[in-house]
């Protein structure tokens, strides 16, 4: 059959968990690498073809096809392992540490960055011309996004922190969906439905990705977006990784573990 029932793929979510732990540095890293360099260029996409088109959902119905595309390559995003890899550690297995699951999230969160910012300075190069020409619309763009969401929300003060690590909460709540999507089906069709749903959904939203931000925030700094590296890192990444992790793992991850491996006790009826 094309699906799998919620027990079979859920324990297919603890073995990926379990999978990644195991996983060499280079081959970690190298699809951390390539997953955060694919998001960034369905990022940069799908803003042009919001851009172009004045339509936000038209950027959104088509910014999962960067999602798609790297997972169907068995690469790696940072608000993925952070849903599938504790699972191995709660699950108990052999040689899964806390330390390990660190491990692996470290890597990742490196590799991502990395292709992510990569990404970046390759745009940002040719909107410019090697930086000799303004960046048009499509870079202003940008780097207003960089603006908004750090110094707009410092405005806020604590309210403001925590606004943007709900956003991120949201955000990782339907990525790790997406990701669980891809495991429900064993079709490549079936595997894009469940992917593409969840992805437009959180992307329209307005909600915050911390690979997506390791894409736009850089980008928006070399095109000369009016904020400081600490800014990004108080203002969004820090409460955006945070969130991620909490969203992912509480709604996504715990849930169907806690109801589809460790079932409660069978009701017994009089």
């Amino acid at each position: 059959m094309a699906y799998l029932s919620p027990n079979e793929f859920v324990t297919k979510m603890v073995d990926s968990g379990e999978s990644k732990v195991y996983m060499s540095t280079k081959d970690t890293i190298i699809r951390a690498f390539m997953a955060g360099a694919i998001l960034a260029l369905a990022a940069a996409f799908a803003i042009t073809v919001a851009m172009k088109t004045g339509s936000p959902l038209t950027g959104a119905i088509l910014f999962p096809v960067g999602f798609i595309m790297l997972y169907l390559m068995g690469f790696d995003l940072l608000t993925g392992v952070f849903v599938l890899v504790p699972l191995a550690l709660i699950d108990k297995r052999p040689g899964v540490t806390v330390n390990q699951v660190l491990r692996n999230w470290g890597l990742v969160f490196i590799g991502n960055f990395g292709g992510a910012i990569t990404v970046a300075f390759m745009i940002s190069f040719i909107l410019t011309y090697g930086y000799q020409i303004d960046p048009g619309p499509i870079g202003q763009k940008i780097a207003t996004i960089g603006e908004l969401r750090t110094l707009g929300y410092q405005e806020h003060g604590i309210w403001g922190w925590l606004t943007v690590f709900i956003r991120g909460m949201l955000c990782n709540w339907m990525v790790s969906m997406g990701v669980v999507g891809a495991m429900v089906s064993t079709s490549v069709s079936g595997k894009f439905l469940a992917m593409w749903m969840p992805i437009m959904l959180f992307f329209f939203m307005g909600f915050e990705h911390s690979i997506v931000n390791m894409f736009l925030f850089p980008f928006s700094m070399i095109m000369g977006g009016d904020f400081t590296i600490m800014d990004y890192i108080l203002w969004n990444e820090l409460p955006v990784v945070l969130g991620n992790l909490v969203g992912g793992l509480a709604f996504t991850g715990l849930t169907l573990y806690a109801t589809h491996i460790r079932t409660g006790e069978k009701r017994k009826l009089d």
